[in-house]
């Protein structure tokens, strides 16, 4: 056998502190600014966030932590969270990011599971971490991200950050890890059963971060100063605090206040040129800024995922207020990046109608992410645009098992993600459902995003959402759940007359429900679990209407 020939290049591993050790160095001096728990604009450098990241790395030795161990953080988007995720990766340890939105139950055993041997937290969640400590007894100590000055008052004993930061000088080395040491553990929002882990590693990390610095994919650059309103506790944040630093770009950290009032005047106040976040948070800053009547003055492109955007609400971004939509797609258990919206040169040269079209659906595959939809026993589906399927996929930055479990998810090497799909000749990927929300009706399969879209187009409608409920004929036919628009009038004929024309007449709703809001997982989505049990003994009228006529076919009375 022949014996290969390697190349001859440095053997220099993928790991987490290079991202924030280049910035440091070669966009030293870009800002990093921060709305702080405590009220103010916090305003610092890729160089001052390095030397502070060290300082934590010291200050978590000293405490005791050892490489492999789990440290996590309940915290919002700020300089020290951002610290936190270079300073406990830094040396070896990983990074847990807790969801502070989740049931206090579910942050309980996800700390326990996890093991975390510290937990460091906004001073916000001081009554949570109270309710906590006494469920949580192997954390060896709660850290408060502030001064003395800014401690709560609590039942739990906890530390000062600054303090334990106070105590250490930063004369620190990033050590030479193994690039295939864990970095990042998230877990799922476990809208069913417990939660469960999916465990980066450094490379996998900074091939995401690569991969999200692509122009095709979110496309940052030193040029750029990027707005994560996607929570750093979710899914890192789709991997912008990776990026950000690769790239030398600056960051605008807007802490917890999220309403639109709060997230326009932060964008204007630092020429925010890009943002990312879920639809429901657009929803609150598209409302603002009609009722203000205002517009952007820098922000030109936002990614939206986390749930299908809406197509209005694209029109919207672009039409009114001249801001390009990227429509992302991905998971906790790909880091999360799978697909973003961006055009081939081909495809930009179509009429603008079929380019819309396009741009509506999630998008194509950035390198590192492979998928398939496959139909019945696994067989391979194509891609036509038509045909739908199970989606899998499958990359370096896809999770090969979940974290603490034996059994691998996969499928012949794949991940099933859960989701149904078609994908088109263009590799543009169009999610049509979750597998466990598409209707089923009289054997033929409904998208309920679809029927989501058309109602969110009229203009009476906030929020919509549709789900199946029990049919005698049909097994399951559309419900749908609809927020009206404060001061808007729209009744139920009028919003099932909207649908005609626009999609196949057997898709068209059987009913609406007007609510004053709809569920929302800690994620931003819709947690249609909730509404299929809130509607669960909801009768349609088309179902009264053919069990009478069953009965009527059997002789019975009426």
């Amino acid at each position: 056998m022949t014996t290969p020939l390697l190349g001859q290049m440095m053997d220099v591993p993928l790991i987490v502190s290079s991202l924030l050790a280049h910035a440091a160095r070669h966009a030293g001096s870009t800002e990093i600014v921060s709305r702080r728990i405590e009220g103010d604009l916090h305003r610092y450098t890729y160089r001052d966030c390095e030397q502070r990241a060290k300082q934590l790395a010291q200050a978590l030795i000293a405490l005791g932590v050892a490489p492999g161990e789990r440290v996590a953080t309940l915290a919002w988007n700020g300089y020290r969270h951002l610290e936190a995720y270079y300073g406990i990766t830094g040396f070896g340890a990983v990074c847990h990011t807790i969801n502070p939105s989740l049931f206090p139950d579910q942050i309980a055993y996800i700390v326990n599971h996890a093991d975390d041997a510290y937990v460091l937290f906004d001073t916000t969640f001081a009554p949570l971490v109270d309710a906590l400590a006494p469920q949580c007894p192997k954390v060896r100590g709660w850290i408060a991200l502030a001064d003395e000055a800014h401690l709560p008052a609590m039942q739990t004993p906890v530390l000062s950050y600054e303090t334990l930061m106070a105590a250490q000088d930063g004369n620190f080395a990033w050590p030479y890890l193994d690039e295939r040491q864990a970095s990042y553990l998230c877990y799922t929002s476990g809208t069913t059963g417990n939660p469960k882990g999916a465990l980066y590693s450094h490379r996998s990390t900074v091939l995401h971060a690569f991969g999200a610095s692509l122009p095709d994919a979110m496309s940052l650059s030193a040029r750029d100063a990027v707005l994560p309103v996607v929570p750093m506790f979710h899914v890192n944040a789709w991997g912008i605090p990776h990026a950000a630093p690769l790239t030398g770009a600056k960051l605008v950290l807007p802490g917890k206040d999220l309403d639109g009032k709060s997230l326009y005047e932060l964008m204007e106040g630092e020429r925010v040129t890009y943002s990312a976040g879920v639809p429901t948070v657009w929803l609150g800053l598209l409302n603002y800024m009609r009722e203000a009547g205002v517009q952007f003055s820098s922000l030109n492109r936002t990614v939206i995922g986390g749930s299908a955007c809406p197509p209005a609400m694209l029109r919207t971004f672009e039409d009114d207020y001249g801001v390009q939509v990227i429509h992302a797609w991905g998971m906790t258990e790909m880091s999360p990046l799978g697909t973003l919206s961006k055009l081939t040169w081909e495809q930009s040269r179509r009429p603008l109608a079929e380019q819309r079209k396009s741009l509506e659906k999630q998008g194509r595959a950035i390198y590192g992410v492979d998928m398939k939809i496959v139909g019945e026993e696994g067989r391979e589906l194509p891609w036509d645009g038509v045909a739908f399927g199970d989606l899998h996929v499958r990359g370096p930055w896809v999770i090969d098992r979940y974290f603490r479990k034996d059994d691998s998810p996969l499928a012949d090497g794949w991940f099933p993600t859960g989701d149904v799909a078609t994908i088109d000749r263009d590799g543009f990927l169009h999610i049509t459902d979750r597998s466990k929300d598409v209707i089923k009706s009289g054997g033929e399969w409904i998208s309920s995003i679809d029927i989501e879209n058309v109602a969110i187009a009229h203009p009476a409608v906030a929020e919509a959402a549709c789900i199946a409920c029990a049919h005698p004929k049909w097994t399951e036919r559309p419900l749908l759940v609809v927020v009206r628009r404060a001061g808007a009038s729209v009744t139920r004929e009028e919003l099932l007359a909207f649908y005609e024309g626009k999609v196949a007449k057997w898709w068209i709703p059987d009913d609406v429900a007007f609510v004053d809001e709809l569920p929302h997982t800690a994620t931003g989505k819709l947690q249609k679990l909730k509404l299929r049990d809130i509607f669960r003994d909801h009768v349609l009228p088309s179902a009264l209407e053919d069990e009478k006529n069953c009965s009527l076919a059997r002789g019975n009375p009426v």
